[in-house]
């Protein structure tokens, strides 16, 4: 038997078996990627708290308040800063514990907007803007409607408080935008300023 006779024979075996082993590599591929972390409730946004067969405490909408606090009955004020939607689901378990036999509580975000960071200087639309829930730098300035023709690409920073003190972030856009050290186009905070010079 040729060579050619072979190869038409035994193709659209390794065709099969290349079709049918596709699913297991994207298995193992699937699990090493990045898991996206919770959502950290944020001053300004609103929750909506229900407490199953508890008509009074059915789908309640709660401010967090400028501090990070929230308030709901049986509960009491609840710290709410650094905190995601399970951990509040369990403080507010926990406190109502007291009150009802084994309470089974939803909490959830109904509406997003205390996750804002800002862009300012020259770009087209300079302000503020929610984040629902994550965005990169690129994608912030693409929020901003994009840089000026006077924008210096090569100084643009991104300033971070955290705690009592704040950093500045160098950005390079022309880097980033030719595909280079992209770790530089980083995923922005809540609060973050973008400063385009």
């Amino acid at each position: 038997m040729n060579f050619k006779r072979l190869w038409q024979l035994c193709s659209p075996l390794v065709a099969f078996t290349a079709f049918f082993a596709m699913p297991a590599q994207a298995a193992q591929v699937a699990p090493t990627q990045a898991t996206e972390q919770a959502y950290l409730v944020q001053p300004g946004d609103t929750l909506s708290i229900a407490v199953w067969k508890e008509p009074d405490l059915q789908g309640a909408a709660v401010l967090v308040r400028p501090d990070g606090t929230f308030s709901f009955p049986l509960v009491g004020q609840v710290d709410a800063r650094g905190k995601s939607v399970n951990d509040l689901q369990t403080i507010v378990t926990e406190r109502l514990k007291k009150y009802i036999s084994d309470p089974v509580v939803t909490v959830s975000v109904a509406e997003i907007k205390g996750n804002k960071v800002y862009v300012m200087g020259q770009v087209a639309k300079p302000g503020e803007f929610i984040v629902n829930p994550r965005v990169d730098v690129m994608q912030a300035l693409s929020m901003a409607g994009g840089t000026t023709p006077f924008a210096s690409l090569a100084n643009i920073i991104i300033l971070r408080r955290s705690g009592g003190t704040q950093t500045a972030l160098p950005f390079h856009y022309t880097d980033v935008a030719k595909g280079r050290d992209l770790q530089q186009n980083i995923e922005l905070q809540s609060g973050d300023i973008v400063v385009v010079p």
